[in-house]
């Protein structure tokens, strides 16, 4: 398939823009398919940080990386201006460890990181243990923004083993590089026994404030400044709209990049999963007054507006 001139031009100059680049549906924040979401959070644990291109956003960009890299899917990933692969690709690199190669990562095994399980936590852990089938073992995941993972899965030989608290805990080389310190304590969260994760390395999270529609509608009411950003599809966008939001394509991301990190900014979706994601992303990256719109624009047209169309 040929490329137009002026196409390969912009996407050589996508390429050129980052060290590490990746192609795909959505954004970083807000991944609009599911294979873009894996390559996400395979990358989420090697890097805090990397470019995403929307496709979804350009339709010329769209068929055009498809026949610049001669890859006939998204999404697609960049490393140094050379083309890595895709998915599929990307998810037998991340497990033989030469992705981290690829993206400069050091995986140098180090000591094991010092964890403490309490035991109340430790006895929890057992009970959820015995109820496991053979070979599955207790895992703990650290990606690169720190965000923290419990879960069983089949032992890894390349994994640290750490005993504490009565329970044998695997954790993989690189979140062990961020895990030193790291405590596990059981707590009752109303709807039955959780497991509170206190990280010494963590940097402070960003907080992410819940905003009602009847909130938003009185914020839009009041003339004070706010900028709104539709998480959702192109296609779910043409469906049902709230006035005067952004969609957050390429476009909507270069607008809301340009901002004062002080502004308050109100992210939405369907039904307000998607829209907290996104608010947790650029939340972490310095927005300081940043809200995820409950219920989604669902709720918007239940309680405020009900000529938005529900779908």
């Amino acid at each position: 398939m040929d490329i137009e001139a002026a196409v390969k031009d912009q996407i050589d100059q996508l390429i050129g823009s980052d060290h590490v680049v990746l192609f795909m549906k959505g954004q970083r924040g807000a991944p609009q398919c599911g294979f873009s979401s894996t390559v996400c959070q395979i990358l989420d644990d090697f890097l805090p940080e990397y470019t995403t291109v929307d496709v979804l956003a350009d339709a010329g960009v769209r068929e055009g990386i498809k026949a610049y890299s001669q890859w006939p899917t998204i999404p697609q990933l960049y490393v140094g201006g050379e083309f890595i692969g895709g998915c599929d690709i990307l998810q037998e690199m991340a497990a033989d460890g030469s992705l981290a190669n690829a993206l400069g990562v050091d995986l140098k095994a180090g000591d094991p990181p010092t964890i403490t399980i309490s035991p109340a936590a430790g006895a929890a852990l057992q009970q959820i243990t015995a109820q496991q089938s053979e070979g599955r073992m207790l895992h703990l995941r650290i990606d690169a923004r720190f965000q923290t993972g419990l879960y069983f899965a089949p032992g890894e030989d390349t994994s640290f083993s750490i005993e504490s608290g009565g329970i044998t805990l695997q954790i993989d080389p690189l979140s062990a590089t961020r895990a030193n310190g790291l405590s596990i304590d059981a707590e009752d969260t109303g709807d039955g026994p959780g497991f509170k994760i206190d990280n010494p390395n963590a940097p402070a999270a960003p907080e992410v404030q819940a905003m009602s529609v009847t909130e938003l509608k009185a914020l839009m009411d009041s003339g004070n400044p706010f900028e709104l950003f539709d998480v959702r599809t192109p296609e779910e966008r043409a469906t049902a709209a709230i006035d005067g939001a952004q969609l957050l394509d390429g476009a909507g991301q270069a607008i809301l990049e340009g901002l004062d990190r002080a502004t308050t900014i109100v992210f939405h979706c369907h039904h307000g999963g998607r829209s907290q994601q996104a608010a947790e992303h650029f939340a972490a990256q310095g927005f300081s007054n940043v809200w995820n719109l409950t219920g989604g624009i669902d709720a918007w047209s239940r309680e405020v507006d009900p000529s938005v169309p529900r779908y």
